[in-house]
């Protein structure tokens, strides 16, 4: 998936019946389905059944199962809830009549109030910086292995651009801190209600591997299972992805095999238009 018009594609879904939708899967090189289009398909699946004048500003979520790239995704939506403010939404992913994931989602009508935000890390402009495919060529006769998986899983419809060194990152034990301007290849002409399910797909890249920047001299020495667990997002402010977002990422603690981390997305401006948190897997 190289454009922006096929990542439209892929999270819109077919409508069923007003609470049914069926979407395809991308083919991703690790096997499994993608976290992130699942988190997007399901916010999709979600909007459909809400006015048009509520906007998301939270979904919470939780994987259950490994999607089967093979078979394609139906998303059921439950009406839970039409307020006089929110609106609010149950999402259940299945495939073959087995539940992989679930999800609440609650959506707003635009309303005024107090605003404050922390202020976004002081980090080394984008234009500055390599991309994340040009940095990890260092790693090509250094480590051939890593090179290889981080070639595969990069997507090309985004491009990420790493402030710390790629190469050292990922070989050696740091601190649990992982920051990364990304934005997608092409200009987005598309709704908010779009930017934010773009916003749900991106997020699922880079969270979990910061829980494991403590602990690259023990993962390496084997094959390691990620694989998410939870996922959660709140929509602050617009976003679009037409110009470059800062993801700020830390992972706070790793315990029971299991990597906790969360995110802060900022615009270059400095605006924080959401906020991400993540468990997951990480079993050697």
């Amino acid at each position: 998936m190289k454009t922006i018009s096929e990542l439209i594609r892929l999270l819109t879904l077919e409508k069923i019946d007003d609470q049914v939708f069926i979407g395809q899967n991308f083919k991703a090189p690790w096997g499994r389905v993608f976290g992130g289009q699942v988190l997007a398909q399901s916010l999709h699946a979600a909007y459909q059944t809400v006015p048009k004048d509520r906007i998301a500003h939270s979904m919470h979520g939780y994987f259950i199962l490994g999607g089967d790239l093979n078979i394609p995704i139906t998303y059921e939506v439950d009406t839970l809830r039409n307020g006089g403010s929110f609106t609010t939404r149950r999402v259940i992913a299945k495939q073959n009549e087995r539940t992989i994931f679930n999800m609440a989602a609650s959506f707003q009508l635009k309303q005024e109030g107090v605003d404050h935000q922390i202020r976004m890390p002081n980090m080394v402009d984008p234009e500055c910086l390599s991309t994340s495919l040009e940095q990890i060529e260092t790693l090509k006769d250094l480590d051939p292995g890593i090179y290889r998986r981080l070639k595969a899983v990069l997507p090309e419809v985004f491009s990420f651009k790493t402030v710390e060194k790629i190469a050292t990152k990922l070989s050696k034990n740091g601190p649990p801190f992982n920051t990364i301007w990304v934005r997608t290849v092409e200009p987005v002409v598309a709704d908010l209600p779009m930017q934010q399910q773009i916003l749900a797909y991106m997020s699922d890249y880079n969270l979990l591997n910061t829980a494991s920047l403590p602990h690259r001299e023990v993962l390496n020495k084997s094959d390691t299972f990620y694989a998410s667990l939870d996922h959660a997002i709140w929509f602050h402010r617009n976003v679009d992805f037409s110009d470059w977002l800062l993801y700020a990422m830390d992972s706070p603690s790793a315990s029971n095999s299991r990597g906790f981390a969360r995110g802060s997305i900022f615009n270059k401006e400095g605006v924080l238009v959401a906020s991400v948190a993540q468990e997951g897997l990480m079993r050697q």
